[in-house]
């Protein structure tokens, strides 16, 4: 397994007392490769009975886009019991289906909407590791279809945010829903958004009693009716009970990146990469050099960013999983097109 350590600049950003990593880096450590030679972009993954469960999502299994290759969307499921196993198949979801909100509870891993190549879901399933068998339950349907939305649970509420609603949708959602695992029974809530722009594609995180919003891109119609992207920066904390607010702006956009961010300490979190937008017209395509690598560390307390160094490889469109004491990277985007089936371990130093 390789083990990777990158130092990250956080000390002159961070107090003591509060999110201060001890030694001032971030472990990556390399697991089994998905039994895929493509991997996948948007896969539902999650943890449930100490497993780790990788499934559905989508990629280009013949020719790349820029070739006329078809894309395909998945219901395999993938099953790793410890990371120095080997992956196993362990069944199949409901529906071939991705890009979609994937979320680890001790009921196991809520997955939320998500899309085909034809249409986006409303609906919502419990997926389990039960005695080496991979089990689901239903869950209340979303109020509305949607993929590319981003989510975190928060005091045993899950939050979603934005998304689109079908697959040539020239204008993004600005919707936010909420699921309290606690009340019975279970039902969505519709709250107030985000006091900025419609997004899809932003990265959700949780800390200190708070949700937050970051990044992400709006959408309108082109000149020929398809959809253009804005590459957004505005950052955004939500408090239950208090509502929103608007805070520091991201050093650079960051769409599509792992989401749910992993939290760092007591008070900050990290963004991993994500498309900046700097080469959206690369040309050629098959050249394209790979998305931004770098990772973003915010403190809630001083509400300030600061670059801090690297991951060993950018993945995009992908869901971050609690595991093993760290957050795994499965999977995902690694430039327009193309997949990579890389796993990645990332252990925190807090």
């Amino acid at each position: 397994m390789l083990r990777i350590v990158l130092p990250v600049f956080i000390a002159a950003l961070l107090s003591p007392g509060r999110c201060d990593p001890s030694d001032g880096s971030l472990t990556w450590s390399e697991l089994p490769r998905l039994p895929d030679r493509q991997g996948f972009g948007g896969p539902y993954a999650g943890s449930h009975n100490g497993a780790l469960l990788v499934g559905g999502g989508a990629n280009f299994p013949d020719k790349p886009p820029w070739e006329d290759g078809r894309k395909v969307w998945y219901d395999s499921v993938f099953v790793l019991e410890k990371p120095e196993g080997a992956w196993k198949p362990a069944g199949r979801l409901p529906r071939a289906i991705g890009y979609g909100v994937s979320l680890s509870t001790e009921d196991g891993i809520v997955c939320i909407g998500g899309s085909d190549a034809d249409r986006h879901y409303a609906d919502a399933f419990l997926m389990r590791w039960e005695h080496c068998e991979l089990r689901f339950a239903p869950l209340p349907p979303l109020p509305q279809p949607c993929a590319n939305f981003c989510g975190e649970i928060l005091d045993n509420v899950i939050y979603v945010a934005g998304g689109i609603t079908t697959p040539a949708s020239t204008e993004a959602m600005k919707t936010f829903w909420a699921l309290d695992l606690r009340k019975k029974p279970l039902q969505w809530q519709t709250l107030e958004p985000w006091p900025g722009p419609a997004r899809m594609l932003a990265v959700a995180a949780v800390q200190g009693g708070a949700f937050f919003l970051a990044g992400g891109t709006d959408l309108t119609a082109d000149a020929q009716g398809k959809p253009f992207r804005h590459y957004l920066t505005d950052t955004y904390r939500y408090q239950p009970g208090r509502g929103w607010k608007r805070l520091a702006d991201m050093p650079r956009s960051s769409v599509a990146a792992p989401t749910p961010a992993p939290a760092l300490g007591r008070s900050g979190f990290l963004v991993l990469g994500g498309d900046d937008g700097t080469l959206v017209d690369f040309s050629p395509p098959e050249k394209h050099p790979g998305l931004p690598a770098g990772i973003l560390a915010y403190d809630t307390v001083a509400d300030a960013w600061k670059a801090s160094g690297e991951m060993p490889a950018a993945q995009v469109t992908t869901t971050l999983v609690r595991w093993q004491g760290g957050h795994v990277m499965p999977s995902g985007e690694i430039r327009p097109g193309v997949r990579s089936p890389a796993v990645f371990l990332l252990r925190t130093s807090d």
